[in-house]
């Protein structure tokens, strides 16, 4: 029986010395494998993320996309009136907003805009440079910044008495567009914004509107994905006597065409109308059916 006891121990003593052996040498193990992904990850070529967003638009503001070089854009957006005013203007079917616009791809980085609002009458025109591209490999870039300005005139006739000359009817727009592809599916966009107005008529307003954007796209199958973005007022005056911009939709893809179908509160289509001047409460009904629709055609061959 001792001699049982006594193979019992000595196995059971090998066995503990070659656990503690085989530890530090899985452990070791462990390591270089973890190693040798972080050097396969660093030495991956770099490759840049693209197609963040299907469309120049999230929905009313502007995405990080910019088209390929030679690209020209033809965009129309529509605005019905909102839902809440009944049968007898057929739930806003009646009454509609539009802007009609050309935007081209100077390189595959800046891209020229212009467009022309039915709401007073608006002429604007846009500038936008991709600054940074989100890129994953050897050099990851985790997101992509693209620098947005634009100048818009109101040549509404005014019919107030106040006499309004060409740089009163001026406003400006800056943003940063900073954006993320976290997956094929999913993309999310924040954009800080300042908005300048050379007129304003309110007591205690102030020419210049800050506010920060947010938004993002999910998409649900090649050609179908859903869009949401929201703009939070941060100028005092301004949040007290206008709403928030808020957007909810839906961007389809039809061959040559993109289709964008959604619900916001903010009848204009230029960052100057819809950041700062929406009056709607979306919570209230106060909602605009409207639609996007883009076509891209190529003028120039891709170098």
């Amino acid at each position: 029986m001792n001699q049982v006891f006594t193979f019992i121990s000595r196995v059971a003593g090998l066995s503990l010395l070659l656990g503690g052996l085989a530890a530090p040498a899985a452990h070791a193990q462990d390591d270089l494998l973890g190693q040798l992904e972080k050097d396969a990850k660093k030495e991956a070529p770099t490759e840049l993320v693209d197609a963040t967003f299907k469309s120049t638009r999230l929905i009313n503001g502007h995405t990080v996309q910019t088209p390929g070089e030679g690209t020209l854009v033809f965009l129309f957006s529509h605005n019905f009136g909102t839902l809440n005013q009944g049968a007898y203007q057929f739930f806003g079917l009646d009454n509609a907003q539009i802007r009609l616009a050309l935007e081209y791809a100077v390189t595959n980085r800046l891209e020229v805009g212009l467009g022309r609002s039915s709401l007073v009458k608006t002429i604007d025109g846009f500038l936008k440079y991709k600054l940074i591209q989100q890129t994953t490999g050897m050099h990851t870039v985790p997101v992509s910044v693209t620098l947005f300005t634009s100048a818009a005139l109101a040549t509404f006739r005014y019919t107030d008495g106040y006499p309004r000359s060409v740089n009163d009817r001026m406003a400006y727009t800056y943003q940063a567009l900073i954006a993320r592809k976290f997956s094929s599916d999913l993309s999310l966009q924040l954009m800080p914004t300042l908005i300048h107005r050379n007129l304003v008529l309110g007591e205690g307003e102030n020419n210049d509107v800050y506010a920060l954007g947010g938004g993002g796209r999910y998409k649900i199958t090649k050609r179908f994905s859903v869009n949401a973005e929201y703009y939070q007022l941060l100028s005092k005056y301004t949040a007290d006597h206008y709403h928030n911009a808020v957007a909810v939709g839906v961007d389809i893809e039809t061959g040559g065409h993109i289709f964008q179908l959604h619900l916001t509160n903010a009848p204009g289509m230029i960052e100057k109308q819809f950041i700062a001047e929406t009056t709607g409460n979306f919570f209230k009904g106060d909602i605009f059916l409207g639609f996007n629709v883009s076509r891209n055609f190529t003028v120039k061959q891709r170098r």
